[in-house]
């Protein structure tokens, strides 16, 4: 198992994720809108917000590619089947505890459920499992997160050989 391999899942699987999220969006499957939520830590623009939002997803991917890949080695073994429970592990923490926990911790612009009624962050609270964007979004986050998840491993499997 190389480290490469881990970095190139990390980047093909959040392509294939962040374009996911994306088309849900466009479907209208879901409100969420990774880029902007997680640029709007940096900026107020709304434009510049998604140029940040996604290289900062981006960064995000690879330095959970590196977790998944310290996991893979832990264990001894890679495989989009570990990958796939390291993905919905992924997807459970996201849309619990990075999103509500963590990230409004660091988020000017966010609102939390503890926010006051005269407040106006831009972004409303995520909520549990990111429900406060729309029924939809939990399934396609988690399937999202489960094709990261395989295709992480997938790429750390075939760097083994």
């Amino acid at each position: 198992m190389r480290v490469w391999g881990a970095l190139a899942g990390g980047f093909a699987g959040t392509l294939v994720l962040t374009t996911a999220l994306a088309a849900g969006s466009h479907l209208r499957l879901t409100r969420m809108d990774i880029p902007f939520l997680l640029g709007t830590a940096f900026t107020d623009d709304r434009t510049r917000a998604k140029v940040f939002g996604y290289t900062a997803h981006f960064v995000a991917g690879l330095v959970f590619a590196l977790v998944y890949y310290a996991g893979f080695v832990a264990l001894g073994q890679a495989g989009w089947k570990l990958g796939l429970v390291f993905g919905l592990v992924h997807a459970l923490f996201a849309g619990t505890t990075l999103v509500n926990v963590l990230l409004p911790v660091v988020h000017p612009r966010m609102g939390t459920p503890d926010s006051a009624a005269d407040s106006s962050p831009l972004l409303e609270s995520p909520g549990f499992m990111l429900l406060n964007y729309g029924r939809g979004t939990p399934t396609l986050t988690i399937l999202a997160h489960l094709a990261y998840g395989a295709i992480v491993g997938i790429f750390v499997g075939a760097s083994a050989r």
